[in-house]
């Protein structure tokens, strides 16, 4: 199928080329199995130490790489932006996501953050980078009912109600950074992800400090196969992945990689986690893409006009 290009070289309707379409479908795969290797880590580590560990050494992966590509770091608003960005992003984000997930399993998790792409768009409207729709309206509407309808189906657990305030709490910020992103002049995801993680690892270590937890190196086989994959395929390749289909796809299409990953976190989460796959679970997460689907990849193309992420330079 042929797409049409919009001047900074991303596809402005169908598909996208096959090498955006291929970083899209592996990103997708890398982020639906970020939950699972979660909740294996905490099992052993706090959590805010574990998610300290986590963007501390991709923080130093990405800076690394910076170094050695002679990136150049932002200065003045634009590191502010960038800052703020990785305070939300990364830091509070994963904050209330790493307390919270030790309570829900990996599927429904996926299940909440699926909301990220309407939360995305509401948050857009209110700082007037996008015009109000009424289908995102009804897709919030359709989202909370899909939400309402997979807890249901974990009643039987006993899920407290503030994990799940907690989790929705992570789709929020991470909907907020993304606006901020798009506020920004363009960056090098290299510096955007050594300079925001690297913020966002400060914030997590002192929150780790003020809840006492223990700073301890995992003892546990499986636990360290969780972190090697969180720092090395869930936050460096899939960050890069998520600007590579930014850069060259629309920012609403791109923000359907969320709510897809459902759909490889809970089967991997029933094989490797030997986690229940309830009918509510599948019927509410079936419920909320139809929900983002309306709020946010329908409609006629002119009405997602101003939805773009700016290009993102890279070197």
């Amino acid at each position: 199928m042929g797409t049409s290009k919009s001047p900074g070289g991303t596809a402005a309707s169908g598909l996208p080329d096959t090498s955006v379409l291929l970083a899209f479908i592996l990103a997708v795969f890398l982020a639906g199995a970020n939950a699972v290797a979660v909740r294996f880590t905490v099992a052993e580590l706090a959590p805010f130490w574990g998610a300290t560990m986590r963007f501390a050494a991709a923080a130093a992966i990405f800076a690394v790489i910076g170094l050695i590509g002679r990136v150049a770091l932002p200065r003045g608003r634009v590191l502010g932006g960038v800052l703020i960005y990785g305070i939300l992003g990364f830091g509070l984000s994963y904050a209330l996501l790493y307390f919270a997930i030790r309570e829900l399993t990996a599927g429904f998790t996926m299940v909440i953050l699926a909301l990220t792409p309407l939360l995305t768009f509401l948050f857009a409207v209110l700082h007037r980078l996008e015009p109000f729709r009424w289908r995102a309206l009804l897709g919030t509407l359709l989202a909370v009912a899909g939400i309402a309808l997979a807890f249901t189906g974990q009643a039987e657990n006993s899920v407290p109600l503030w994990a799940v305030l907690f989790m929705a709490g992570a789709a929020a910020c991470f909907a907020e950074s993304t606006v901020v992103l798009k506020m920004l002049p363009p960056v090098s995801p290299m510096a955007v992800n050594a300079v925001g993680m690297g913020a966002a690892t400060v914030l997590l270590a002192v929150l780790s400090l003020v809840a006492g937890e223990a700073w301890v190196l995992p003892q546990q086989a499986q636990t360290w196969t969780a972190v090697f994959y969180l720092v090395i395929f869930g936050s460096v390749l899939l960050f890069y992945l998520v600007v590579y289909v930014i850069q060259h796809w629309t920012a609403t299409a791109s923000s359907y990689l969320v709510v897809l990953t459902p759909f490889v976190t809970v089967p991997l989460g029933a094989l490797l986690a030997g986690e229940k796959v309830t009918v509510g679970l599948v019927l509410g997460a079936v419920l909320v893409l139809a929900a983002v689907f309306v709020g946010a990849l329908s409609g006629h193309p002119d009405e997602k006009a101003g939805t773009e992420a700016p290009a993102t330079e890279t070197r």
